[in-house]
């Protein structure tokens, strides 16, 4: 879907499927609802194709696309009057590729890693979530969430500090060896010498 405008200008097209993913990414992170997800997107997609027209050649189309769909949730937010949002748990790695020629136990610990991880940000204040996914996963610049969020850059690199040693300290409380590493062999040939004594 190649959109652009019809003012006369020279045409600024965007391929509204190259952001579709790190949108819905992004309205599961808010509103942790595959429907509710799927709307935003929806009206976010419709919002910009009325906006096109006002859209500069030197905009960045990724910070105004997903701008709009904050603005989007928090008219409903404000509307509905609701402050419940987390990560949506099936949603990550669902539709992942499985790499064959990776070590079995080595993919077991990766995907284990990877729902530690998204099980300690669904932990995090909105705030903080929201923070560390548009930066760490949708890798969008200080400036362009700055920009997003309407605040300072230094504002921005101090909720990300404080985002990512909360999210340190929440991996390091809850990180678990994957059963039969060495550690839990050791683990289990303690319980054993204790159980014969």
């Amino acid at each position: 879907m190649r959109f652009g405008p019809s003012n006369g200008h020279a045409p600024l097209t965007i391929d509204l499927r190259e952001y579709l993913d790190g949108l819905y990414s992004y309205a599961l992170v808010l509103s942790r609802n595959q429907a509710e997800a799927e709307d935003l997107v929806q009206e976010t997609c419709l919002r910009a194709l009325r906006a096109m027209e006002r859209l500069r050649p030197d905009s960045n189309v990724k910070s105004w696309l997903f701008t709009i769909l904050r603005n989007i949730w928090l008219n409903q937010l404000r509307q509905q009057k609701t402050d419940v949002v987390d990560l949506d748990s099936d949603e990550y790695g669902e539709n992942r590729a499985v790499d064959s020629s990776k070590d079995p136990h080595a993919a077991y610990v990766s995907d284990l890693e990877r729902e530690q991880v998204r099980h300690a940000i669904e932990q995090l204040p909105l705030e903080s979530r929201e923070i560390i996914l548009l930066r760490e996963y949708e890798e969008l610049s200080y400036e362009e969430i700055a920009a997003m969020l309407q605040c300072p850059v230094g504002t921005v690199m101090s909720r990300l500090a404080r985002a990512r040693s909360k999210l340190r300290d929440l991996l390091a409380a809850t990180t678990v060896a994957p059963s039969g590493t060495k550690a839990d062999e050791a683990k289990d040939s303690q319980r054993g010498i204790r159980q014969r004594r």
